[in-house]
């Protein structure tokens, strides 16, 4: 497959270093391309099983974060020459990574995977696997 013309990226950001790896190659073809770099995080619409009971407000706690890697996404585009927004959705990653990019008529998903063994990955499931089956764009991921 050759890619022609690459003008918008997704990059789908979780906060974790593997994330930010693939935003380090989104931004490389970014440069190459002069494309424009969207960071996408999905926030969950209800608070994993470890918080639920908790005192914490649970969407203000997960915002002061993803607000802080999300600084961080940009500071590191903004450095590189690259054009960068940011879009912060709820819901469920593995569904609504895919139908963004589609429906905002992106050009290529760069998603970092998180490196699980394949037996781990049969019981857990990984999002970068299935932002990869159900895109109907391409998808770039990286380890």
């Amino acid at each position: 497959m050759v890619i022609k013309n690459i003008k918008k990226i997704l990059v789908p950001l979780d906060g974790s270093k593997n994330s930010f790896k693939g935003l380090d190659e989104a931004i490389y073809l970014a440069r190459h391309f002069n494309s424009s770099i969207t960071a996408l995080c999905v926030i969950p619409s209800y608070p994993p099983l470890p918080l639920m009971g908790k005192q914490i407000p649970y969407e203000k706690h997960i915002l002061e974060q993803v607000k802080k890697f999300m600084a961080n996404a940009k500071k590191t585009c903004v450095n590189n020459k690259v054009r960068f927004n940011e879009k912060i959705i709820k819901g469920i990653a593995t569904l609504d990574i895919s139908e963004f990019a589609f429906d905002n008529k992106f050009d290529l998903i760069v998603i970092g995977s998180r490196g699980m063994n394949p037996v781990k990955e049969l019981f857990l499931g990984s999002v970068s696997n299935s932002v990869a089956h159900k895109s109907k764009i391409p998808v770039l991921i990286v380890k």
